[in-house]
């Protein structure tokens, strides 16, 4: 993939950096009622407030939440059930489909049938807004339909049928159709869902560039939490309802949200609790037997994987210096020689080893700390 080198060609100029593009007064979303005397289905209520031109904002939360209702009322596809959506200060609802088509450009998860559209076909419907009534292409258009595929990293897909694409390939292709559009705001919904991981850190890179270099309002629904916590300028974090109560959304600076205790409110269950120390999620173990760690003269990055396989293992890891604490076992990492070498204590014997795999196969033998 190379860096965008995309600029929007509407009517106006883009916003300045920080200016608002969009705002959620007091907006509840959610369905209609179906049926005389039926109430309405209530995701969220209450939110206030706005998407501003230049940043990366990434909508996380877990599945059943609302994050396509959200994305669905805010780009007008849905009405909300209270409250309103501005864009640009005027009512998302109220906006002709043409000019709405100018001012945001949506990737939604719904597969697309193509039929017999090549990958530039496709991309170049998104210059349908900026096109006469017949539709044609000038070369403006084209020259950005080839720099949005070149952006999406989909350049050599150009000349291949959509309907041969892999997901992947296809979603590379619907992200160029967006970028193609050159519209301010750019929304997301699991764009990168088919992606491999070098894939989505790509993707990820080229929103930022066009948030931060081009002045674009992008916002994106994903489930990939750490490269959200990597690259967002803010995050909308939605949790699921309880108790038949409609949730509150969160926005923040990632770090903030982490640090407030959101995401272990959101995310946490029965089977998974989120580490804030880490940015990551654990499984929760509530019978695994305690080992002592004394990583005091280790390398952090083997005090950490070495935690980390007790921890995958099913044990809880206490800090080594807790001497009082009751344990099955007491784990030892000493890399003072060329490669690191653990020494298990169980009870009355000690162990040495040279790879986790043989610390944990030592610590859940019959008899030993399970």
């Amino acid at each position: 993939m190379t860096a965008p080198a995309l600029a929007p060609r509407g009517d106006a100029p883009p916003p300045a950096r920080g200016a608002p593009v969009v705002a959620l007064d007091g907006v509840s979303i959610g369905y209609a009622a179906r049926g005389r005397g039926g109430a309405p289905s209530v995701v969220a209520r209450g939110i206030t407030l706005d998407l501003r031109a230049g940043e990366l904002v990434c909508l996380l939360g877990p599945n059943g939440a609302g994050k396509s209702t959200l994305i669905n009322t805010l780009t007008g596809g849905l009405r909300p059930l209270a409250g309103a959506v501005r864009l640009a200060g005027d009512d998302v609802h109220a906006l002709p489909a043409r000019e709405l088509a100018r001012r945001v450009s949506v990737v939604l998860t719904d597969r697309v049938d193509a039929g017999a559209l090549t990958a530039y076909d496709l991309a170049a419907l998104g210059r349908h807004p900026h096109t006469d009534w017949l539709g044609r292409l000038g070369e403006a258009d084209h020259a950005a339909v080839r720099a949005a595929l070149a952006s999406a990293g989909a350049a050599a897909l150009a000349g291949r049928l959509v309907g041969e694409l892999s997901d992947g390939e296809r979603q590379r292709v619907m992200l160029a159709r967006a970028l193609a559009q050159e519209a301010p705001l750019l929304v997301l919904d699991e764009i990168t869902a088919f992606l491999d991981l070098p894939r989505r850190v790509e993707v990820m890179r080229i929103l930022r560039a066009l948030a931060h270099h081009e002045g674009r309002t992008v916002l994106l629904s994903t489930h990939d939490l750490d490269l959200a916590l990597r690259t967002a300028d803010r995050i909308w974090l939605l949790p699921k309802g309880t108790d038949g109560a409609p949730a509150a959304l969160h926005d923040g600076a990632p770090e903030d949200l982490v640090l407030g205790g959101a995401f272990e409110a959101a995310f946490g269950g029965a089977g998974v609790a989120f580490d804030r120390a880490t940015g990551t999620f654990r499984m929760r173990e509530p019978h695994g037997a305690r080992v002592l760690l004394d990583a005091r003269a280790a390398a952090p990055a083997l005090r950490f994987w070495t935690a980390h396989a007790l921890e995958r293992a099913g044990y809880t890891v206490v800090d080594g210096d807790d001497a009082h604490e009751a344990a099955a076992a007491r784990v030892t990492v000493d890399d003072a020689a060329d490669a690191p070498r653990w020494h298990v204590a169980t009870g009355n014997a000690a162990t040495e080893h040279a790879t986790l795999a043989a610390v944990v196969a030592r610590l859940s033998a019959p008899g030993r700390a399970r």
